[in-house]
């Protein structure tokens, strides 16, 4: 396989895109998702952690130093790794992006309620339909979890919104926003390009920026770009241009996700005036 090909696949499965949108960038060994749950078998070079592990008793498994496997994984003391994510088990591959793979990122944790065993009957309090229904318009409002991602998002486009994102559609996960060809697409915030390319052709030239170890964001259908992989960007900066969808709309796909998974980016996006 090319490296231009194994760079596709690895951007394609860091942000664990669609197959049924994928058409023809499938492959028998799909590459690791660093950072998040893994399914499926385990690619050669790499272990999948299991209940109970630890770095030194995964490398003591796998016949290599602790500061090896530590060093190729890019983690740092304390050296905490998760059950059922990936750990490099060789030497990175010096053709792959640069800066993609990193630390194992803790899965989200369950409540103490999910978790903790019961005693006795406890009487659950009982919510109203529309009580109910008013905390999830409030956990999805504009910019209802910028604080708790930590990160200061921003419109990467300012035209209108012209779909949104639904969680139960697994063909909308991200929003898609109108725009004027070749108007700039702005990032969303701080961070680094880890894929910039037009190798999935189902969202044109695409850009994928990692922000922190929890969020990327991604931005698809531009007509141009203008950073690539392992590029560092600020918050506002001009990084691609409005380009065409598949029905010959001028738009930007906008993508954010958490851990991997699509969430509604309006809940991340300030509110508009």
């Amino acid at each position: 396989m090319g490296v231009s090909n194994r760079r596709v696949l690895l951007a394609l499965c860091l942000i664990v895109w669609l197959p049924s949108m994928l058409g023809g960038c499938s492959s028998t060994t799909p590459a690791p998702v660093y950072g998040w749950n893994w399914r499926g078998p385990v690619p050669e070079g790499f272990y999948l952690v299991r209940t109970g592990d630890s770095l030194s008793l995964v490398a003591q498994r796998l016949g290599i130093s602790a500061r090896k496997l530590a060093k190729w994984n890019g983690l740092k003391p304390p050296y905490v790794i998760y059950a059922d994510t990936l750990l490099r088990a060789a030497p990175p591959d010096p053709a792959s992006p640069r800066r993609i793979a990193g630390a194992a990122v803790a899965p989200e944790k369950k409540s103490d309620a999910a978790v903790r065993p019961s005693r006795g009957h406890v009487q659950t309090p009982r919510v109203s339909a529309s009580k109910k229904s008013r905390e999830l318009k409030d956990k999805n409002k504009p910019g209802s979890q910028r604080e708790s991602s930590e990160i200061a998002w921003a419109w990467p486009l300012s035209g209108p919104l012209i779909q949104g994102f639904h969680a139960g559609d697994r063909t909308r996960q991200g929003i898609r926003i109108g725009g004027r060809a070749g108007e700039a697409v702005r990032a969303s915030a701080d961070g680094l390009v880890v894929y910039s390319g037009g190798g999935l052709k189902a969202y044109g030239n695409l850009i994928i920026i990692k922000h922190n170890d929890n969020y990327l964001s991604a931005y698809g259908f531009n007509r141009s770009l203008f950073v690539k992989e392992g590029d560092r960007v600020t918050g506002g900066q001009a990084v691609a241009e409005v380009g065409q969808g598949a029905e010959g709309t001028h738009l930007l796909h906008f993508e954010v996700r958490r851990h991997g998974t699509a969430v509604d980016p309006i809940a991340y996006l300030p509110a508009r005036n």
